[in-house]
C-alpha cells in the first residue's frame, strides 16, 4: 500500500480540514487572540491531524499487505480470506464480508457443477458399458461369420471398440483412484494379454512382434496398464511404415530399484520439435496432419494414468526410423512383503 495513494484518496478530508483551520485562525485573529496561541493551536492541529492520518494508513497498509502477499502465495486463490486476520477498521470489514460472500457463492456454484459433471461421468461410463455389448456381439459375429463377411467390417468394429474403451478410461482417469487396485502382476503375462488382443490387427497389417521372455513382477493395476499397453500398440500399428516391415520389439530389463519396460517400433517415429508436446491433450503434431484417424487424446490419457499408478513413462523417437516407449516401475520393498 503506497502512502502518496492514501493521501490522495484522503485529500477531500485532508482540504476540509486546511480550510477548517483557516476559518478557525480568521476567527481567532477577529477576536485579538495572541499569535503565540494562534501558532500552538496550530501546530497541536497539525500534530493531531498527521497523527490521525498517519494512524489510518499503518492499520490499512498492515491489512492489505497482508492479503497480497497472502494472495502471491496461494496456489488456490479462493481460500485467502482464511488466511487473513480480521481488520479493525470498518471498510476492511466490509471487505472481508464481500469475500465471504463471493466465496460462499462460488462454493456453491462448484459443488452444483461437481454433482452436474459427476452425473454425466456417471452416465457416460453406464453408456460405454451398454455399448460395449453390442460391439462385442458384432465382433463375435464377424468372426463366426468369416466367410461371408468382410474383414473391413470386423476392422472398424475393434476401431469402435478401441475409442469407447478411451472414452471409458478418460472419464475414469479423474478419478483413478477410485477405480484402480495395486497389488503383484506378471508382467509378461499383462503384455501377452495386449498383444492378444491386438492380435487380429497386427495380422492384418502384417506386423511382426517379437516379446523377449518377461519374467518380472511389478506392482500396478492389471487391468489399466493393459489399456495402457493397448494404446501403445494401437499406435505402433497405426504409424507404422510403409518402406520396411514393420516391427514391435518388447522387452524388459532390472535395474536396482526399478523395472523398465520397453516397446518399441520401426515405424514413421515422430518429429523432433512435436517430442515435447506428445502428451499434451488433443496434440497431433506432424503425423496427426497426415493421418486423419489421430485424435491426440491416446498419450494423453496415458499419461494421466501412469502418473496415477505410479509408474515413469517417456517416449524416445527419430522421425522415420524408430519410436520407443519405456515404462518404470518402482521397486518398493514394502509391497513385496509376503
Amino acid at each position: 500500500m503506497k502512502f502518496g495513494k492514501y493521501v490522495q484518496d484522503e485529500l477531500f478530508a485532508i482540504i476540509a480540514g486546511v480550510l477548517f483551520w483557516l476559518v478557525l485562525t480568521v476567527f481567532f485573529a477577529f477576536f485579538y487572540i495572541s499569535f503565540s496561541f494562534i501558532l500552538f493551536m496550530t501546530v497541536l492541529f497539525l500534530f493531531f491531524a498527521i497523527s490521525v492520518l498517519l494512524w489510518g494508513f499503518f492499520r490499512r497498509r498492515k491489512f492489505y499487505n497482508q492479503l497480497f502477499q497472502n494472495l502471491d502465495r496461494l496456489d488456490q486463490k479462493y481460500l485467502l480470506l482464511e488466511t487473513l486476520d480480521k481488520p479493525d477498521f470498518y471498510d476492511g470489514e466490509l471487505l472481508c464480508q464481500a469475500f465471504y460472500e463471493m466465496e460462499k457463492s462460488m462454493c456453491e456454484n462448484v459443488r452444483s457443477y461437481q454433482h452436474s459433471m459427476n452425473d454425466f461421468k456417471e452416465y457416460i461410463e453406464m453408456w460405454v458399458h451398454e455399448v460395449k455389448i453390442p460391439i462385442s456381439s458384432l465382433l463375435l459375429m464377424c468372426h463366426n461369420n468369416q466367410d461371408t463377411i468382410a474383414p473391413k467390417y470386423a476392422r472398424q468394429i475393434r476401431r469402435l471398440s478401441q475409442y469407447t474403451d478411451q472414452v471409458l478410461y478418460y472419464v475414469r482417469s479423474e478419478h483413478a483412484a477410485n477405480d484402480y487396485v495395486i497389488k503383484k502382476e506378471q508382467l509378461g503375462k499383462l503384455v501377452k494379454k495386449a498383444v492378444i488382443q491386438n492380435k487380429e490387427d497386427l495380422l492384418e497389417n502384417k506386423i511382426d512382434i517379437h516379446v523377449e521372455e518377461i519374467g518380472q513382477t511389478v506392482m500396478t493395476d492389471g487391468k489399466w496398464f493393459e489399456f495402457i499397453l493397448n494404446q501403445i500398440l494401437n499406435n505402433s500399428i497405426k504409424y507404422k511404415s510403409d518402406k520396411r516391415q514393420p516391427v514391435i520389439h518388447i522387452f524388459a530389463e532390472d535395474l536396482p530399484s526399478m523395472t523398465i519396460l520397453h516397446v518399441k517400433d520401426n515405424g514413421i517415429g515422430i518429429c523432433e520439435g512435436d517430442l515435447p508436446n506428445v502428451f499434451k491433450k488433443s496434440f497431433t503434431g506432424e503425423n496427426g496432419r497426415h493421418h486423419a484417424k489421430s485424435t491426440g487424446m491416446g498419450l494423453y490419457i496415458v499419461k494421466k494414468l501412469c502418473k496415477s499408478l505410479g509408474h515413469g513413462i517417456e517416449i524416445k523417437s527419430v522421425a522415420e526410423e524408430y519410436t520407443e516407449v519405456i515404462f518404470a516401475f518402482v521397486k518398493n520393498d514394502y509391497y513385496f512383503i509376503s
